[in-house]
């Protein structure tokens, strides 16, 4: 039977069967980043367009082409096309930024750009990113870098490299931005209809864009590099050398303009060619005018994001070890209501000593029930019937090896239970051991 109703082009259903994917990139995420001092930060999926307008930038291919936007009575509101933003938003509205600074933030989210679907790119995807606000020094740069490398490393990623850019800052862009505007004008005829409108808002914007024709006239562009101030130039050198103390390597690429328009000085993306055309796992950078832009004081500050999608794409490409399933531990096989009664009371002691336990709720026979514990994986099982109950033992079977173990049902099940789950446990280790070997 076909269905009436399907998920919508671009998005995708995370099922169980996968979660424990998402599971290890987030937990992985998480836990770097703490050890990094960032805390975990959450906003909401919508916010008032006008401050993707503002921040990202009216020229850049999301405000443009990709972003969701819906009117509310007087309001127009949009779902969130990256992160940065409205955590911005929140930390000044949250008077985070009269706290001690640095401030650092770290968010795991959904974000919705209108993109033509394909393999890593949809138009409901996933980031794993972070900000951090107050810092100016180009340590804080390093420091966000070399975050982006001890996840993607310990992700188990190969392969990745770093690229990084300076895009200077205002001064630098205005003598920048004349010298773009002189050299496409050359060639305006050529360009497509959205860039020909680029050339005098944002030239810096036609270098990023993806018409092959557009691209083609970019590569001989001139580059931002030649246009450094004294002060952006420092900077840049400065993180160089940073980066050089810390052995991270990185590859100097002068086209790299990252797709949004609050990007100052440092851009860098971490790049893969294991998943095809979209390569690019992490994106970052400076934008030490976007506070200020939005109402607060003038602050600097940069992160990064990177699309889980994305990751996950290179993660299998590449065979990256993923968090195991966690499955059954005890499955009670009830063989009458009396028993039924009794599955649940045993099932409930066992859930609150933090086991997974699962019990017929189907009416099932005992042979089918046997089948269903071995379809979801069930350590033990435990069948309760008439002579159990009666004698308040029954045999635990233990589903790898077949072996039966007698235990008592009473008030000292949980101990007995446990220990059975530690010996399996235990053995799993060591099988896994002697498999390394």
């Amino acid at each position: 039977m076909a269905l009436k109703i399907t998920r919508p082009l671009g998005t995708e259903d995370i099922t169980p069967k996968n979660i424990n994917k998402w599971y290890t990139v987030e937990h992985i995420a998480r836990e770097t980043a703490e050890c990094f001092g960032f805390k975990e930060i959450r906003i909401p999926t919508f916010e008032n367009t006008d401050l993707f307008l503002r921040s990202v930038g009216e020229t850049t291919d999301v405000v443009q082409k990709e972003m969701y936007s819906v009117k509310a009575k007087e309001t127009e509101f949009t779902l969130r096309p990256e992160g940065t933003a409205g955590t911005i938003r929140a930390m000044l509205q949250n008077g985070m930024l009269n706290d001690a600074l640095p401030q650092k933030v770290f968010y795991i989210l959904s974000c919705f750009r209108h993109e033509r679907p394909q393999a890593g790119r949809l138009r409901e995807f996933h980031q794993f990113g972070l900000e951090m606000a107050g810092a100016s020094d180009p340590s804080a740069d390093a420091e966000v870098i070399c975050l982006a490398k001890t996840l993607l490393d310990r992700l188990g990623l190969k392969n990745i490299a770093l690229n990084i850019n300076s895009i200077g800052c205002p001064k630098c862009r205005s003598e920048y931005h004349k010298a773009l505007r002189a050299y496409f004008a050359k060639h305006e005829e050529k360009l497509c209809d959205t860039c020909k409108s680029r050339l005098e808002k944002n030239p810096m914007r036609i270098l990023d864009c993806k018409s092959p024709i557009c691209a083609g006239i970019a590569k001989d562009a001139p580059v931002i590099l030649d246009y450094l101030c004294v002060e952006c130039s420092d900077h840049f050198q400065s993180l160089k050398n940073k980066l050089n103390a810390m052995n991270i390597e990185f590859t100097v690429n002068p086209k790299i303009v990252r797709g949004l328009d609050y990007y100052t000085k440092t851009v860098f993306e971490f790049v893969t060619t294991d998943i095809g055309a979209q390569g690019t796992v992490c994106g970052g950078g400076r934008y030490d005018g976007l506070i200020e832009q939005l109402g607060g004081n003038p602050t600097p500050a940069l992160g990064f994001a990177m699309g889980i999608e994305r990751l996950l794409l290179t993660m299998e490409s590449q065979n990256c070890d993923f968090m195991e399933n966690q499955t059954c531990d005890l499955y009670i096989a009830p063989m009458d209501a009396a028993a039924s009664d009794k599955a649940l009371a045993l099932a409930q002691a066992v859930r609150s000593d933090g086991c997974i336990a699962e019990l017929d709720v189907m009416n099932r026979g005992i042979k089918a029930q046997m089948k269903y514990a071995n379809k979801i994986g069930a350590k033990f099982v435990l069948v309760l019937g008439e002579n159990e109950l009666q004698s308040g033992e029954a045999n635990l079977k233990r589903m790898d090896t077949g072996e039966q173990i007698p235990v008592n049902i009473g008030s000292e099940f949980n101990s007995a239970f446990l220990e059975q789950l530690n010996n399996y446990r235990l053995d799993s280790v060591i099988n896994a051991l002697e498999e390394e070997k």
